[in-house]
């Protein structure tokens, strides 16, 4: 007995000198100031989604690059330099993400943007080729289809746009996706509205969830109504995506044609039907993970480029004079190589993305002892945080950084930045499908783009602050 009681001791001794050792050298890194024991867990966990955005604001101005949040048994690192993020991101060590991904495996389960190890390599391999340039040149044919039918509707439905864009450019993203990597040209619209609804909801429980950390234990958190309500959504959105795979199947048994356009849900369908890397099951996780991140943030990324084109005039105008310039009053479809010359509006695109990234923030989870540029040691196992959003305001990189200011964006202003100092879609080996998701959202942006700046003037009824959270409202007017 005695025996027991000295092993347990020398048990207890350990991880509390563990323990100790770790708040020892975590402790060195700056952190807000809180209370005792429990950091600022009583702070955050009175705060909403906007006034968490704007504390994180706060202690961004008020740290260098780095700092830590205390949040009683554990601390998390939060970083927005740009050498730390090209360290973190470059390589293969910290490639595992933080544990605020595992919670949205109930939805979208362990696909490309949760799965790890040898998973992801085996399914990034097998989807990358849905983005290969040919691929891309070939989905620019659906681009400018459904681009025609949006600015139509745009044009018949100006009251609706008025009040919001959103609901329009939702919906036209939802088909092209759906389409080009679906191989569906006819979803149902009310399908894609109740959807939509039905995400966001899913989104405000997870985002209320990640601040209550007794709620990240899945037995505690599965007795809330909270879980319950979860679980319902889920159960519609992965309905939405089952009807999509299923519709797909039924098109390709009842029809002889060889589709020309491959899309991403083909390629999926095909590594099934030869019995190779992918089941059903798997098939489901990757339709959930790309309808999600491929057309909400590609969406916003659009309602975000409108809106900065209405609050500055100026620069609307001179990415309507080039588009002029390139298409001289023609009424045709963008082709790749109009769209290679539209070299200002892509520079509207990318300081979009820098002052609004598609990914504000993501984790990584401290693979091995780490020392970030700044000198600091970050201990095994810690989780990291890497804010996109505010990297990308770093005054030294970005002089002004809340102007919205194209010109950033030339060859000449860009040669001297550093790599990561720009990372709209993550970087390193674990970004958005590398930068073929980039090009596709470009080559998206800047389709839509034409035919809008050669048909619709954008105004605002006010300035907004680019710092702070925004809805995307517009008012619009017929050239």
């Amino acid at each position: 007995m005695s025996l027991i009681i000295a092993l347990l001791a020398v048990v207890l001794i350990l991880l509390v000198y563990r323990i100790f050792r770790y708040k020892h050298i975590i402790s060195r890194i700056p952190s807000p100031k809180g209370l005792p024991i429990v950091g600022l867990a009583a702070e955050i966990l009175q705060d909403d989604s906007v006034a968490l955005f704007n504390r994180f604001r706060k202690y961004a101005k008020d740290h260098k690059g780095i700092y830590r949040i205390s949040l009683m048994f554990y601390d998390i690192i939060q970083i927005y330099n740009a050498e730390d993020a090209e360290q973190i991101l470059k390589g293969n060590i910290h490639q595992w993400k933080g544990y605020d991904y595992e919670i949205l495996e109930n939805w979208l389960g362990t696909g490309l943007l949760t799965s790890v190890g040898e998973k992801w390599r085996t399914r990034r391999k097998l989807l990358t080729p849905a983005f290969h340039f040919q691929i891309l040149q070939e989905f620019l044919i659906c681009f400018n289809e459904e681009t025609r039918r949006f600015v139509k509707d745009m044009n018949e439905n100006i009251d609706q746009c008025q009040k919001d864009i959103k609901p329009c450019v939702i919906s036209f993203t939802m088909k092209t996706i759906c389409e080009t990597a679906m191989g569906l040209d006819d979803i149902d619209e009310s399908n894609v509205v109740d959807y939509k609804i039905k995400m966001k909801k899913y989104v405000d429980i997870i985002i209320k969830r990640t601040q209550q950390f007794w709620n990240r234990i899945p037995f505690i958190y599965n007795l809330t109504a909270e879980a319950k309500r979860e679980q319902s959504l889920v159960s519609d959105m992965h309905k939405f995506s089952r009807d999509i795979i299923i519709n797909r199947m039924k098109k390709r048994s009842g029809s002889t044609i060889k589709r020309k356009r491959v899309a991403m849900l083909d390629l999926l369908l095909n590594s099934k039907e030869t019995g190779e890397q992918i089941d059903m099951e798997g098939i489901q996780e990757e339709v959930d993970t790309f309808v999600f991140a491929g057309h909400d943030t590609t969406a916003a990324c659009i309602n975000l480029l409108l809106l900065l084109f209405a609050n500055h005039p100026d620069v609307q105008e001179k990415a309507r004079e080039e588009v002029e310039n390139i298409f001289q009053g023609e009424d045709r479809d963008c082709s790749l190589e109009d769209l290679s010359k539209l070299e200002y509006l892509e520079c509207c695109i990318k300081e979009t993305l820098r002052i609004y990234p598609s990914v504000p923030l993501i984790s990584r989870r401290c693979s091995e002892n780490y020392t970030t540029a700044t000198g600091y040691q970050i201990p095994e196992g810690t989780i990291m945080t890497l804010h996109i959003f505010d990297l990308h305001r770093d005054p030294k990189i970005y002089p002004d950084p809340e102007k919205f200011d194209p010109e950033r964006f030339t060859a000449e202003n860009s040669k001297n930045r550093p790599p990561f100092a720009f990372i709209p879609f993550s970087g390193g080996p674990r970004n958005c499908i590398g930068n073929y998701n980039q090009k596709f959202t470009q080559y998206y942006m800047k389709g839509t783009s034409h035919y809008r700046k050669k048909n619709i003037i954008l105004r605002s009824s006010r300035r907004r602050n680019t710092s702070h959270p925004i809805d995307h409202y517009l008012k619009m007017k017929i050239k």
